[in-house]
């Protein structure tokens, strides 16, 4: 059975960084696109970004585009949210999510009902 397991977030300033990560096991994650989404309180969770399976596209969110960049390790079984620029409306708890079907793009992982594995969340908090 897939495990997901998030950590790295915080507590971050206005304009500074914070690097999530995502440990996988339990399944091949060289052959499945993988997303970041994120549920602030008293919001619906959204998506932030993905990545194909082969690693070779990203997508992203409108408002992380250019501050956010999601990458995976295959090596280390970690997928990775590496944020800059933050701004105290990214304040949120963080998800990493697995496709359904291995082999696919950026596209269909954008939406939470083709993920099938999610993690616990970890917390991430923009405030001076």
């Amino acid at each position: 059975q897939a495990q997901l397991v998030e950590s790295g977030g915080g507590l971050a300033q206005p304009g500074g960084s914070l690097r999530l990560f995502c440990t996988v096991s339990g399944f091949p994650f060289s052959a499945y696109a993988m997303a970041w989404f994120r549920q602030a309180p008293g919001k619906e969770r959204e998506f932030v970004a993905s990545i194909s399976w082969s690693a070779d596209r990203t997508n992203y969110q409108d408002s992380v585009k250019g501050r956010f960049t999601i990458s995976k390790d295959v090596a280390r079984n970690t997928l990775y949210l590496q944020m800059t620029s933050l701004k105290p409306e990214d304040t949120a708890l963080y998800y990493c999510a697995k496709d359904k079907l291995a082999y696919r793009g950026v596209e269909g992982v954008r939406r939470s009902e083709s993920c099938d594995y999610w993690g616990q969340g970890t917390q991430v908090t923009v405030s001076s």
